[in-house]
């Protein structure tokens, strides 16, 4: 009876927390229980790339536009690039201690490097090809980084830099695993790549669904079969975050049908060697982007995109609605009570409580 009784208790805690809604003041064991949202600036714009740099928030958006948002001063600085009569659009950006990288997608690419100190606007690589379409870009370390896009032969487009960003190279296709016809990846939030040390995760979507592994910096590859729904043009992995070398969590789902909350969501535990689908039929459907929140022993996971914005405390296995604002495409930590988060005509910052 008393093994009956404790049960019970921690059965209505556990049930209590899972119905906690945003408005909600009381936090369990440490948890958030809501959320603090403050505006830093509106425009007509659609953000899907941001870097966090300090006090700056970098970004990226459409109509050739990148800026950052400076938290210290409250100011917003803002710039167009322009090439010929094309309206770029900026989905990945990347920095090194003296750069910022932004790469648009479609056809030409055109990956730019500006200078943090004089805002200088420099063309460091052009890729021209009716199939080009890149989705995501990160940096190893000061020197070495990659951007991921969709084949335009049998396999990912992979470009490298090994000084600093000043050039890059694409890797033959004899270097990386063949892709399924139909394979590509989303352009949802530049979470396309996870670094760790010098392990290097891609993630697909479309006929398959599937994550692609480098220990090695880009050097070597190996791919893996995930259980996340495949098999159309809009669905898979749309958004990947490892909390270290080992513990990671992918998701995405069916752009067509937002609301299916199965088979959209997997953890691993050994690397990305194997998927295990987890919270099935519960929380969001459709996602554009998942961060586990820091120090948070990978267990506490946030999400945005068609279900609002939805916290998890058991990595993934159940969530909680804290926001209902579907207009959210991207999200950083700045420590583990505030994030950045980027959307539809919106910059912001989160305070977690």
């Amino acid at each position: 009876m008393k093994k009956v009784l404790l049960f019970c208790c921690a059965f209505v805690l556990f049930m209590s927390f899972k119905t906690l809604h945003h408005s909600d003041k009381v936090a369990l064991n440490g948890y958030f229980s809501s959320i603090q949202v403050d505006t830093l600036f509106k425009d007509k714009i659609s953000i899907r790339a941001i870097s966090i740099d300090k006090n700056k928030i970098w970004y990226g958006g459409d109509n050739s536009r990148f800026g950052y948002y400076d938290l210290d001063k409250n100011e917003k600085y803002e710039e167009h690039i322009y090439r010929d009569t094309l309206k770029l659009e900026f989905r990945s950006i990347a920095q090194t201690p003296n750069d910022v990288f932004l790469l648009s997608v479609g056809n030409p690419a055109l990956l730019y490097q500006v200078s943090k100190k004089t805002k200088k606007i420099k063309l460091v690589y052009k890729e021209v090809n009716d199939k080009v379409f890149y989705d995501s870009m990160q940096f190893w370390n000061d020197k070495e980084g990659i951007a991921v896009g969709d084949p335009t032969e049998d396999t990912f487009s992979v470009i490298i830099t090994r000084d600093g960003g000043e050039t890059w190279t694409k890797l033959l296709s004899d270097k990386l695993p063949t892709n399924a016809a139909g394979e590509a990846a989303f352009s949802a939030s530049n979470t396309n790549i996870v670094i760790k040390g010098n392990d290097t995760w891609l993630v697909s979507g479309g006929k398959k669904a599937r994550t692609f592994y480098s220990p090695d910096k880009g050097k070597t590859w190996k791919v893996v079969d995930t259980p996340i729904t495949q098999g159309k043009e809009m669905a898979g992995i749309f958004t990947a975050d490892f909390y270290d070398s080992k513990l990671g969590f992918i998701t995405g789902g069916d752009y067509d049908f937002p609301d299916k909350n199965k088979d959209n969501k997997a953890f691993t535990k050994d690397g990305g060697k194997t998927w295990e689908l987890i919270g099935q039929n519960e929380g969001f459907g459709y996602a554009s982007c998942v961060q586990y929140v820091p120090g948070s022993n990978g267990m506490q996971l946030v999400c945005v995109g068609s279900g609002g914005l939805q916290y998890s405390t058991d990595n993934g296995a159940s969530w909680v609605q804290l926001s209902n604002d579907t207009k959210l495409f991207t999200i950083r930590f700045l420590n583990k009570n505030t994030a950045i988060a980027a959307g539809y005509n919106k910059l912001v910052r989160i305070n977690f409580k």
